[in-house]
């Protein structure tokens, strides 16, 4: 992908004039360069080249757009060649300035998108009966299967190895960690054999890594899971995120569990807000990707034995460091979320959820049973057991308040217990910065990579204008008014470009900044899901946009013939104002009829929050 700010140093670099009058003769008026337009038949000129705003625009048909669109439009270019062709031309090096992992990156993805395919279409073939049997003694559909994408890996040394050998991505699938060399001679071997494989994908839905259920009696570890990769950090990812994020938005709420099946089985029926770690912690990443799929409140549904009280201990000191409002569920002994869903239902799931208690109420509640009236000897015991959980709360607020409601259920006072739930051994300094090589220590930031600028939120009816195409990307080709070239923001143009390449919508928005990818999801949340009505909303938004653009040329010829001499008489260049203003009168009043809602008291669609 270009980084979208050496598009926008391509466009400060091009010149617009100079690139749009090898096509079109131009001649200057005031600020600006007017010509006949290139795109329709005219005789007066009505096509404008504004080079302080970087845009060009035509009144007569409406085309507008900067250098990149010019050259996408004149020549027929797809936008990745247009500004490539321009980044040539004003010496722009892109791939110099392209991320050095994005490559390898391309290559993980592709890999791992032939490897999940492969393993899925094994899983419903003959060689996948005794994985598909174990699926249905588990209760999981096929419906579900097909879902979260399950496959089977056989008991083939090579299998995938030999396929990918013949595709030319070995070496890709070493990265991946799906293959790994032979020892002792040459070739490769198949990393995951005998075992039902688990897609782990990003929230966007494509996969990055897998998990391995072992099955049969072939030894090996029962879960075996993907190295981490340039595409796939554990510490960053949940499993199931991918299905359940919508559900997480709806409910303001997940559930988190610790195993892939929990996940899938609680799915399978019908609480579909739950997600599972690929890692034993949970970590800021984690916590921040909850976040952005609206999570207000986080359900930890473990086991109901000492492993499930001991997780819940392990995860509560980034909790709590967060200040995020948990809630803990402990299912019955001898139950795992997977078993108890398949036989109390979603409803016996709900009910578990709804008596879940805080986090600091189950965790006192588990450490000092007793409370206050607990013997000293309890109190110093539990206190040991909540040491890790304070040692992860910073100086401030979030430490202060666990401190007092320590207190209060210890029966101690507040001022000795810093002190008593201090770590007893010291947390371990960091290491010292590598010395240069002349053996000084380098300057503080020194050979760091220099920090991209922050990308700027997209305007929220042109992410309204993307998440249509990526729904339905035939839609562009209903566009009445080419509203595509009123798109200002460049990570919206560079997602739609793919998007309409054919890469698909996971593709499309797995590289995009976070920004954009927030504002996609809103609009996708809010706009119908297919067919006649998501094309009713596309028109709808096309429409606006080329309004909002009519209006801002109408205030271009306002302020125009105001700064036009003898702009009292009419002239030949204020005649042409005139008769432009005209017809964008026209074009706007027929633009607000189209809009206007057919029924009466009913709203226009898709007013952006």
């Amino acid at each position: 992908m270009i980084p979208e700010h050496k598009i926008e140093e391509i466009l400060e670099r091009v010149d617009l004039v100079g690139l749009i009058s090898r096509h079109v003769e131009l001649k200057k008026a005031g600020r600006e360069y007017k010509g006949r337009c290139p795109f329709h038949q005219e005789k007066t000129p009505s096509f404008y080249v504004v080079p302080e705003k970087r845009f060009y625009f035509c009144h007569g048909c409406r085309a507008s757009g900067d250098a990149v669109s010019f050259v996408q439009r004149y020549l027929g270019k797809t936008f990745v060649d247009a500004v490539k062709d321009l980044a040539r031309e004003v010496g722009v090096d892109i791939e110099a300035a392209q991320d050095p992992t994005a490559k390898e990156r391309q290559q993980l993805k592709e890999v791992t998108d032939l490897a999940a395919e492969h393993f899925r279409a094994l899983l419903w073939q003959d060689e996948g009966r005794a994985a598909r049997t174990y699926l249905a003694n588990r209760g999981v559909s096929e419906e579900t299967a097909q879902a979260f994408g399950l496959g089977w890996a056989p008991n083939a040394w090579s299998q995938l190895a030999d396929k990918l050998t013949r595709s030319g991505m070995i070496e890709w699938a070493v990265n991946a960690g799906l293959v790994q060399r032979r020892n002792n001679s040459d070739g490769y071997y198949d990393f995951f054999r005998s075992r039902l494989m688990i897609p782990i994908r990003a929230p966007e839905g494509r996969p990055i890594a897998f998990g391995g259920r072992l099955m049969g009696a072939e030894e090996g570890p029962k879960y075996l899971n993907s190295k981490e990769s340039r595409l796939y950090n554990k510490s960053e990812t949940l499993y199931g995120m991918d299905q359940a994020r919508d559900e997480i938005r709806k409910r303001k709420a997940a559930i988190l569990v610790e195993g892939y099946f929990d996940c899938i089985g609680l799915h399978q029926v019908g609480v579909r807000h739950a997600v599972a770690l690929c890692s034993t912690a949970i970590t800021p990443g984690h916590l921040q990707l909850l976040r952005r799929a609206e999570a207000q409140q986080l359900v930890l549904l473990l086991d109901g034995d000492q492993a499930g009280i001991n997780a819940v201990e392990r995860l509560a000191g980034p909790l709590l460091a967060a200040g995020a409002a948990a809630r803990v569920a402990l299912l019955p002994q001898g139950d795992d979320p997977d078993t108890f869903a398949r036989r109390e239902g979603a409803d016996g799931v709900e009910r578990l959820l709804q008596n879940a208690q805080p986090l600091t109420s189950h965790i006192f509640a588990s450490v000092l049973p007793n409370g206050a009236q607990a013997s000293f000897e309890e109190k110093m015991a539990a206190l040991e057991r909540l040491k890790p959980m304070a040692a992860q709360l910073p100086l401030g607020l979030v430490r202060s308040a666990f401190l007092n409601a320590v207190g209060g259920h210890f029966g101690l006072p507040v001022g000795d217990l810093e002190a008593a739930l201090r770590p007893s051994k010291p947390a371990p300094k960091p290491a010292p910065a590598p010395a240069a090589s002349n053996g000084q220590r380098p300057a503080p930031g020194a050979g760091a990579a220099p920090k991209p600028a922050p990308v700027r939120p997209p305007d929220a009816m042109e992410a309204f204008y993307v998440a249509a195409t990526l729904r339905e990307p035939r839609l562009v080709a209903r566009d009445p008014y080419r509203a595509c070239d009123e798109l200002s923001h460049t990570g919206l143009r560079v997602v739609l470009a793919q998007a309409t390449s054919g890469s698909g919508t996971e593709d499309a928005l797995f590289e995009a900044a976070e920004p954009v990818k927030r504002a996609i999801d809103v609009a996708l949340r809010q706009l119908p899901e297919g067919g006649a009505a998501l094309e009713q909303a596309f028109l709808t938004i096309c429409r606006k946009l080329t309004l909002r653009r009519v209006e801002e040329q109408l205030r271009y010829i306002e302020k125009a013939m105001k700064q036009t001499p003898g702009a009292s008489e009419l002239t030949e260049e204020t005649k042409r104002l005139l008769v432009e203003r005209s017809a964008l009168f026209a074009l706007q009043t027929r633009i607000k009829e189209e809009l206007r809602p057919s029924v009466p008291g009913t709203k226009a669609p898709l007013q952006p929050v």
